[in-house]
C-alpha cells in the first residue's frame, strides 16, 4: 500500500511539473523578457540597448492614434458583448428539438473554420464600391439611397468590420453553449417541466445559472478577442483610412515592425495584458453582482 501510494504521489508531482514547466518556460518567462524590453529604447535588431526606464509608458499614454486604435477596439468589444444573449438564445434553440438542427449547427459553426484571411479578402470584395456585392444587392430593392463608403467613411468602417467579426465568431460561441447546454443533467430539466416551469423559467432559474462558467470564459474571450484583433482590419483596410480603424494590435505590430521600436511595442503588449485581466475582473465582478442580486430576488 505504501508503495502504491508512493507511485501515486510521484505520478500527481510529474504530471502537475510539465504543465508548470511549460508554463513558466513558454509564458511567465516570456512576460517578463517583455516587461524588461518594455523599459528599453531595443529596435529589434541592433546588439546593444539602453535603459530609458518609464519613457515609453509616458510616450504612450501620449500617443493619440494609440488610443483612437484603443477606441475602435471598444466597437469590437460592445459589439460582440451586445450579441452574446442572441448567442445564448441560438445555442438553446439549437439543443432544443428543432427541425434540421444538425444542419443549422453546421452553418453557424462554418464561418468559425474558414481561414481569417480568406474572409477578410472575401468581405473587402463584398463591401467594394466598385462591382461590390453589398451594393448590388441594395441595388436590387432599390435601396440605392443607402449605399455608402463602407470601408472608407472614418464614421462607419469599424461597424462594417465589427459585423464581419460578429459573423465570423459568434458560432464558436454559440457552440460553446450548446456543450454548456447539453451537458445539464436532463433530469434536473424534466423535474422542474413537471413542477409547470414554462420555457423561460427553465432558462432563467435552471439553465442560465448551471452555465456560468461557460458565460465567464465567453465574456473573458470576448475581451481577449476585441483587444486583439487584427486580421480583419490589416486585410480589409490596413488600419485606413487613416487611423480610422487601426486596432491596438496592429498599430503594435506597426511600432514593431514598420517603426523598428521593439521597445514601445513591449510596452503596448504589456499594456494590452493589463487591460485584458482588469477588464475582464470588473466585468466578473458586475455580472456576478448581478446574479446574486437576482437570486435574491
Amino acid at each position: 500500500m505504501k508503495s502504491l501510494e508512493r507511485q501515486k504521489r510521484i505520478f500527481i508531482a510529474v504530471s502537475l511539473a510539465v504543465p508548470m514547466i511549460l508554463l513558466v518556460g513558454f509564458i511567465m518567462v516570456p512576460a517578463f523578457d517583455l516587461f524588461r524590453m518594455s523599459l528599453t529604447d531595443w529596435d529589434g535588431y541592433s546588439e546593444s540597448w539602453n535603459w530609458i526606464w518609464l519613457e515609453n509608458y509616458i510616450s504612450m499614454m501620449k500617443n493619440e492614434n494609440l488610443w483612437l486604435s484603443l477606441k475602435n477596439n471598444a466597437v469590437y468589444f460592445f459589439g460582440h458583448l451586445l450579441f452574446i444573449p442572441i448567442e445564448l438564445l441560438f445555442a438553446v434553440l439549437l439543443t432544443s428539438k428543432l427541425r434540421a438542427a444538425k444542419f443549422y449547427k453546421t452553418m453557424v459553426f462554418m464561418p468559425y473554420i474558414i481561414n481569417g484571411v480568406a474572409i477578410s479578402y472575401a468581405f473587402s470584395y463584398f463591401f467594394s464600391p466598385i462591382n461590390g456585392a453589398f451594393d448590388a444587392i441594395l441595388g436590387m430593392f432599390h435601396l440605392e439611397a443607402l449605399i455608402q463608403n463602407w470601408l472608407s467613411d472614418p464614421k462607419l468602417v469599424n461597424f462594417v468590420l465589427t459585423a464581419v467579426s460578429l459573423w465570423r465568431f459568434s458560432g464558436y460561441h454559440v457552440i460553446l453553449f450548446m456543450a454548456a447546454l447539453q451537458s445539464l443533467p436532463q433530469d434536473v430539466q424534466e423535474a422542474a417541466q413537471v413542477d409547470g416551469a414554462d420555457t423561460w423559467q427553465l432558462f432563467r432559474y435552471i439553465q442560465i445559472p448551471s452555465i456560468m462558467l461557460m458565460v465567464d470564459f465567453v465574456l473573458f474571450d470576448n475581451i481577449r478577442g476585441a483587444l486583439q484583433v487584427f486580421d480583419i482590419p490589416y486585410v480589409m483596410t490596413s488600419g485606413g483610412p487613416g487611423y480610422a480603424s487601426s486596432t491596438f494590435t496592429l498599430y503594435t505590430i506597426d511600432t514593431a515592425f514598420k517603426y523598428s521600436n521593439f521597445g514601445l511595442a513591449s510596452t503596448m503588449a504589456v499594456a494590452i495584458m493589463a487591460m485584458i485581466v482588469i477588464i475582464y475582473l470588473v466585468q466578473n465582478k458586475i455580472i456576478h453582482g448581478l446574479v446574486l442580486r437576482r437570486d435574491r430576488a
